[in-house]
């Protein structure tokens, strides 16, 4: 497997980065191994899902965000799960949890959103996990696809855990609007669920048109990642992309 490029900044101002989206099961499992997968992926930009939500949430999240060379973003509780965690070598503009309407008798769900800047790049970013119900499910996607165009950025990614796989009618609603990044430049392991037998892709980072990807899947066999540390750590298997964000 080729190395997925480095995180630079280039000369005209644009961002190469590396962003994680990563379903974590509220840190239920071997929370060491989920942050040295974490930390061997070397991202800027991690997309949680399923964030701890319930008792010291928030001392929980910090913990792993040390352990894994990182800082808290925005997210967890306040956004009913969803995330995001960022290195030092992101500037924060601002941040905004978002709840989204609830079903009766189904799961409370959530955006965690933010716009940062990489050198001269802006970016919007947005962290989500979508509803188990098709209809609901549905419905968030569109209200994903909203919040990213209100977010008054001319670059934005999104990712997270779909519930879905690419041949289903939300994945195609957004990838009718944005960049599949695995779609776009498929790098390591495609299947996200479940690690001890993957054969299904229901996370991915998308990207609005303008940002470059460089490299995206499933950081199998990337330096410092092991197949014992990506079974050990959750039940989903995490998705990295190398980005090209255009500077703004």
């Amino acid at each position: 497997m080729a190395p997925l490029p480095n995180s630079r900044t280039e000369p005209d101002g644009s961002a190469v980065i590396r962003v994680l989206s990563y379903n974590i099961r509220s840190m239920r499992d071997d929370t060491a191994a989920l942050a040295r997968v974490i930390r061997a992926c070397e991202p800027d930009l991690v997309l949680v899902q399923e964030a701890p939500r319930f008792f010291r949430w928030r001392k929980k999240l910090a913990r792993l965000a040390r352990a894994a060379d990182l800082v808290i973003l925005t997210g967890g509780a306040t956004a009913a799960g969803p995330a995001i965690l960022c290195s030092l070598r992101a500037t924060i503009e601002r941040t905004q949890d978002v709840l989204l309407p609830l079903t009766p008798g189904l799961h409370r769900r959530g955006f965690a959103t933010a716009v940062v800047r990489f050198a001269g790049a802006r970016l919007g970013v947005l962290s989500c996990h979508l509803s188990l119900q098709k209809d609901e499910r549905y419905e968030q996607g569109g209200m994903l696809l909203d919040r990213l165009a209100g977010m008054g950025v001319e670059h934005a990614i999104a990712g997270g855990d779909l519930n879905e796989r690419p041949d289903g009618r939300t994945f195609s609603r957004l990838t009718d609007g944005l960049t599949d990044c695995w779609a776009a430049a498929p790098w390591g392991g495609e299947h996200t669920w479940t690690p001890a037998d993957p054969y299904q892709r229901i996370d991915a980072i998308f990207a609005t048109k303008g940002i470059e990807v460089l490299g995206c899947g499933v950081p199998a066999g990337h330096p410092g990642v092991t197949g014992t540390d990506l079974r050990a750590a959750t039940d989903h298997l995490p998705v990295l992309a190398a980005l090209k964000v255009p500077a703004s």
